[in-house]
This record gives structure tokens, C-alpha cells and sequence, in this order.
């Protein structure tokens, strides 16, 4: 069984989460609907959800899904997340956690299925949080690989009803367009 390893995208993520200025909380993402503030707070959301899903355990108030809302953020919010984003890369070591279904959030999937879907949040919500906060964003090609074997399945005309409002509309781009690049653009974004 193939594991990922999801320690340097959150690791990535953990430093751009910590780095975050009370005054840049405002400012706007490629995300459309969340700021930096909720950005933030839908990732320190995640975190948990994927780790509850990783130990197949219940994490409460998730069955709402991971809406971000910066009115959320309590005082210690940047060590709690740091943590939160900690434990996630932990949880997905285990190999037990590849076995059988979870849930994640209120979506039943298998455990390979919920590794894939938690590194492809870390990394992209990386990406976008990098950009908000106009700071460079580094991934490594091995998590990009896999992001992309995860989104391309459901970024086809065929699978639009699947994608629901998850991620942006597919982008068109260029022949030879790096890795990154062709992501992002599978998940509404522009690099």
C-alpha cells in the first residue's frame, strides 16, 4: 500500500499559517468567497476533519463540512492550527489509516481516498494563502504528482456534476504548462 507523506506540504502550510499579520486576516484569496481570515480558519478546520478521518474517529460539528469564517479565530489560533496541521501529517503515517472507509466531514470515502483529498486542501490552500499573502509557495513535484492524479479524475466535462462547488470551473492552459500550474487550473485557479 502506497502512503503519502503529507509532512512537507503541511509543513509549508504551518509556516505561512504562523506568519499570518492580524492585519492581513482582510485581505483576499484566490479563494472568492474566503478572505485570508477564512482561509484560515476552513484550514485549521480540515486539519481536524482529516485527521479525525485518518484515525477513523468522529470529529464533532464536522457533519457541517469545512466552511471558513474569520469570526472563528480565538486568541492562539495561529499554535492551535500549527498543531492541528501537525497532528494531520502524523495521523497519515499510519498505515492503518489506508484501511477500509472514513469519513471526512460528512463524505463517506476510503482512507486512500481521504489521503489524497487532505494533501490536495494542504496544497492548494498552500498555494492560495501564498498568494494572498504575496509570499513564494514551494511544493514538491512528488505531492503535486499526486494532487493532480487526484483532481484530473473529476476535472473532465463528464464528472462537472461531481465537482459541485468544491472547486472553481477547470481552466484552459497552455501545452507544457508546469505541473502546478495544470492543478491549480484543474481547481478554478490561475497561476
Amino acid at each position: 500500500m502506497t502512503t503519502l507523506d503529507l509532512g512537507p506540504a503541511t509543513t509549508t502550510l504551518r509556516d505561512l499559517v504562523t506568519s499570518v499579520g492580524d492585519d492581513q486576516l482582510a485581505l483576499p484569496t484566490p479563494c472568492s468567497a474566503y478572505s485570508v481570515g477564512d482561509l484560515v480558519d476552513h484550514v485549521g478546520g480540515l486539519a481536524i476533519a482529516f485527521t479525525g478521518a485518518a484515525r477513523k474517529e468522529p470529529v464533532p460539528g464536522a457533519e457541517q463540512g469545512g466552511s471558513g469564517d474569520a469570526s472563528r479565530l480565538e486568541p492562539g489560533w495561529r499554535d492551535r492550527i500549527d498543531r492541528s496541521l501537525a497532528e494531520l501529517a502524523e495521523a497519515w503515517r499510519d498505515p492503518a489509516a489506508y484501511d477500509g472507509d472514513t469519513l471526512a466531514g460528512p463524505v463517506e470515502m476510503s482512507g486512500a481516498e481521504a489521503a489524497a483529498v487532505a494533501l490536495n486542501e494542504v496544497v492548494v490552500h498552500g498555494w492560495d494563502l501564498a498568494i494572498a499573502l504575496g509570499v513564494p509557495f514551494t511544493v514538491r513535484e512528488e505531492d503535486v504528482a499526486a494532487c493532480l492524479a487526484f483532481a484530473e479524475p473529476f476535472s473532465t466535462p463528464e464528472a462537472a456534476a461531481f465537482r459541485g462547488d468544491a472547486f472553481g470551473e477547470v481552466l484552459p492552459v497552455p501545452a507544457g504548462a508546469p505541473p502546478l500550474v495544470r492543478l491549480l487550473a484543474l481547481l478554478g485557479r490561475r497561476a
